[in-house]
């Protein structure tokens, strides 16, 4: 019954979100970043909130990932002291609970948060007091919400294994995981081996950014050498897959489609796929979201998630990443549950979290959608 309920954007607002891929320092609200720039004297595009929302996403959707990377300059230029951190923080996590997020995990590399002097501890713990406090300011306004942070290192740099000893130091601290980002090409997951083997040796939950820019031998480095229980994207795996001649029972060629040693290994072991529809056609690793790979790979039993990747980048949030793929995709509602419910499954959390994240905070929601179950 609830299948045929008119899927308005309305009605997607309402239904409780979990969002595994999500940048803090993508997320800012751009009047924040004017405050915060005319206080650090850092020189913006515009100093005009609205017109430097739109710089964002217009910069960020030149097809390019390197391109898109360099946006990221001027949020990072705001988030250089505690306070500032605290505050992006707090606003980023009421921001997404306004969107009916329940549960999201919030990543950033602390390594590019000391441009003035902060040690990375200090920027850790700057942005969990700012997630403390977003957490509670939500629900003061009425909305529940669970946030944790996921520890980022720079594929270019060397400072992996000293960021996995951070993410290590606060596991029982807010710190759920561990990634690494930044440009793809060119900077496999082995250059940060030795931290994988740390975070492998600790039993300590690892995602890394495989399959946007770079294609099947990125993945399978990520899965092979760093071990990822999830895969960042990850919707380049669709080059490993041969489909069928396409026929009129079946256009896609879904039926006789042949998955290669990688594929078939994500799909066996059901690797999470934190897909960002939006973002991945603006870097150019997906043509439009109607023709995005995630439909193809949900349709063929892969794990995929969806996510924001960055809202400020995009202009998005997750109630827009699953109103495009309703009217954009043709995908139903309970399409969106199937997602929704993954990413809750996925969560950096122990077993028995999961199980109460989903039965109480996901699963009342979407079976009584407009409920506003998921609220405090």
């Amino acid at each position: 019954m609830s299948r045929a309920l008119p899927l308005s954007p309305e009605t997607i607002a309402d239904l409780p979100k979990v969002v595994l891929h999500d940048h803090l320092d993508g997320g800012l609200r751009p009047a924040t970043i004017v405050e915060l720039a005319a206080e650090v004297g850092h020189e913006l595009p515009s100093t005009d909130a609205d017109e430097l929302g739109r710089w964002f996403v217009e910069a960020a959707s030149s097809g390019s990932l390197e391109r898109y990377l360099e946006t990221f300059d001027h949020t990072i230029a705001v988030m250089q002291t505690a306070d500032h951190l605290r505050r992006v923080a707090r606003e980023s996590v009421v921001d997404l609970a306004a969107d009916g997020v329940v549960y999201a995990e919030q990543r950033y590399a602390p390594e590019q948060h000391q441009q003035r002097g902060l040690e990375l501890q200090e920027v850790v713990d700057a942005v969990q007091a700012g997630l403390d406090e977003g957490v509670a300011e939500a629900a003061a306004q009425g909305r529940s919400i669970r946030v944790g942070q996921l520890v980022t290192a720079m594929r270019h740099a060397d400072r992996g294994h000293e960021i996995a000893r951070l993410a290590l130091a606060n596991r029982d601290r807010g710190v759920l995981g561990f990634d690494i980002a930044g440009a793809e090409a060119g900077f496999p997951p082995s250059r940060h081996h030795r931290a994988f083997a740390t975070l492998r040796r600790a039993s300590f939950p690892v995602t890394v950014h495989a399959g946007e820019a770079a294609g099947v031998e990125s993945i399978e480095e990520a899965l092979h050498v760093g071990g990822a229980l999830r895969l960042g994207h990850g919707v380049r795996i669709v080059e490993d897959i041969t489909f069928g001649e396409p026929t009129e029972a079946d256009p896609d060629g879904l039926e006789h489609a042949r998955l290669g040693v990688v594929a078939h290994w994500v799909r066996d072991q059901q690797v999470p796929l934190e897909v960002c529809p939006s973002s991945n056609v603006q870097t150019g690793a997906a043509e439009s979201v109607a023709r995005h790979p995630i439909s193809l790979l949900a349709r063929l039993g892969f794990a995929v998630t969806v996510n924001t990747d960055n809202r400020l980048m995009s202009g998005t949030s997750m109630t827009t990443e699953m109103t495009r793929l309703v009217e954009e995709a043709g995908w139903t509602l309970a399409d969106l549950r199937e997602a929704t419910v993954t990413a809750a499954r996925a969560a950096f959390l122990h077993h028995d979290e999961r199980e109460v994240l989903v039965a109480e905070q996901v699963l009342p929601g979407w079976t009584a959608p407009g409920s506003g179950r998921h609220r405090a």
